[in-house]
């Protein structure tokens, strides 16, 4: 017996020995089940997995924040302005269950008006008073 042999070292010519010990392949049969062997995470993939779960449920709140803020009152009815009426007059005819100042915020917001001017012909956008 060689002393390379004696010691585990790989006794064929022009092969440097392996210092650690390499699992040796085998056959597996038709019957048998091969060893798969576990997936490790490394730091590169869960801040990659970190990042993909940020950006869709970052993605889902803006998703569900514009949904709720563009729908906007319901609107009930039209209505046309005549010659002479104000805002505030068209509010307490259309809308006569609220106060007038949130009648006229409600029509300002339906119809997206800035102002409380209002023309003689305009149609406004009524909304339902809850």
């Amino acid at each position: 017996m060689s002393a390379a042999v004696a010691w585990g070292l790989d006794p064929t010519p022009g092969r440097m020995p392996s210092r650690t010990a390499r699992p040796q392949l085998r056959l597996v049969g038709p019957g048998e089940r091969a060893v798969v062997p576990t997936t490790r995470l490394t730091r590169r993939g869960r801040l990659f997995i970190t990042l993909v779960v940020s950006a869709a449920a970052m993605t889902l709140a803006v998703v569900l924040a514009s949904s709720v803020s563009a729908a906007g009152p319901q609107i009930d009815h039209a209505t046309t302005v005549f010659a002479g009426q104000t805002l505030s007059e068209v509010a307490a005819a259309q809308l006569p269950s609220l106060p007038i100042s949130e009648a006229v915020a409600q029509i300002q917001l339906a119809n997206d008006l800035n102002t409380s001017q209002v023309h003689a012909g305009q149609q406004l956008l009524i909304p339902s008073s809850h």
